[in-house]
């Protein structure tokens, strides 16, 4: 049978090749689709139980006083607090955009161990009030060495930030982006004194440490209640819950790509059922000699669906190859916009078993066609 199922496959060469070749391209696409989503929410899977994010309670783009910061670490629960902020500048052009953040150098660290840096480069970033850490992967994309100066040009901030490259971190997880640039809210303070003194003196967030995961809710409480009727109120939540409301923002563009995603691999279903439709019709002669030799509707069944099968598997199999170098363009082009850019065993796995499911629904209506045929209605067919 498998036999018979793969010569029918290899008897129109140009025709099944197009249709392996656009099964290869729907599995493509849809694996970069998924990854991308993937890509989106890798954060979540990274966010740590014991850390909460407190942020202005109109929205993260209002600040808090820096004032906060020791009436936070004085409750109980809290083990450590660091803060920090979006700077939002550029280097060299917009074009190489890449997160820059100010933030408390001496606690920023502490409450991230994922980051892991030298202990003589971070001795020496402390002691800095000008140096900067950067991320191994942004190092490797501009050539930094310790030591280069880097000018960033500050947009929310009207004024020219200068820092020396005093540490390189690398993540200790695969999940941890090295794409960032850390330096130190002191300096970004200072600047905020002379050119815009009132914004001095306030940060974009603070990051609590708390002893053990069950007290993440209870000191959320306490400090959204701490700030309540203040000119600065607090909304408390979760690091995972932060990130996951940061992503709500974009997601009609993630519900978007998920269905062109599905968009593309129904229109695969409609080109391989087509395939199918027209080998079957140009068969039937063949399928009644097949009845007359003793072949059960099971046999032509099996012959067809044998056939969609191979064409869907070898299209899957060779987009699936694709997908490797494809992602690892889109990680080297998109890199400063992803924290990664996972390609799961799922993704593969969810890719390949739909090109299989595509290749059974498209022989079902010829396979059920074919099973129905009359003998001597087929045989009088001609063309």
């Amino acid at each position: 049978m498998f036999k018979l199922a793969w010569r029918n496959a290899r008897r129109h060469p140009l025709r099944s090749g197009l249709t392996i070749m656009g099964m290869a391209v729907a599995v493509l696409a849809f694996c970069l689709l998924r990854t991308v989503v993937a890509a989106w929410y890798s954060g979540v899977a990274a966010a740590s139980p014991v850390r909460l994010v407190v942020r202005n309670a109109i929205s993260l783009t209002f600040r808090l006083p820096i004032a906060y910061y020791p009436r936070i670490l004085a409750l109980p629960g809290v083990k450590k607090v660091t803060y920090g902020s979006w700077v939002g500048g550029t280097y060299i052009d917009e074009k190489h955009f890449f997160p820059q953040i100010a933030v408390h150098v001496p606690s920023y660290f502490d409450v991230y161990p994922e980051y892991v840096i030298d202990s003589g480069q971070m001795s020496a970033l402390r002691q800095d009030r000008r140096g900067c850490a950067a991320g191994r992967k942004l190092v490797d994309r501009y050539g930094w060495r310790l030591g280069d100066a880097i000018t960033i040009k500050g947009t929310a901030f009207p004024s020219e930030i200068e820092l020396l490259v005093r540490a390189v971190y690398r993540g200790r997880e695969p999940t941890v982006d090295e794409g960032r640039l850390y330096f130190h809210y002191e300096y970004l303070n200072e600047l905020a004194k002379k050119k815009m003194p009132d914004r001095a003196d306030q940060v974009g967030w603070f990051l609590v440490q708390v002893a053990s995961p069950e007290l993440a809710g209870p000191v959320a409480q306490q400090i959204d209640a701490l700030f309540a009727n203040s000119l600065a109120e607090t909304k408390t939540e979760s690091e995972g819950a932060f990130v996951l409301g940061m992503i709500a923002m974009s997601e009609a563009i993630l519900l978007a790509i998920q269905i062109v995603s599905w968009l593309v691999i129904g229109v695969i279903l409609v080109v391989l059922s087509n395939t199918m439709a027209m080998s079957a019709r140009e068969r039937l002669g063949e399928y009644a000699v097949l009845k007359t030799l003793g072949f059960r509707p099971r046999h032509l069944l099996g012959l067809i669906l044998g056939e969609s099968l191979l064409l869907a598997l070898m299209g899957g199999l060779i987009g699936l190859a694709l997908t490797f170098p494809a992602v690892h363009i889109f990680r080297t082009q998109l890199g400063q916009y992803f924290r990664v850019f996972p390609l799961t065993r799922l993704t593969l796995a969810l890719g390949l078993g739909t090109a299989l499911a595509v290749g059974v629904l498209a022989a079902l209506i010829p396979a059920w066609q074919a099973s129905r045929v009359e003998i001597a209605e087929a045989l009088r067919r001609v063309g």
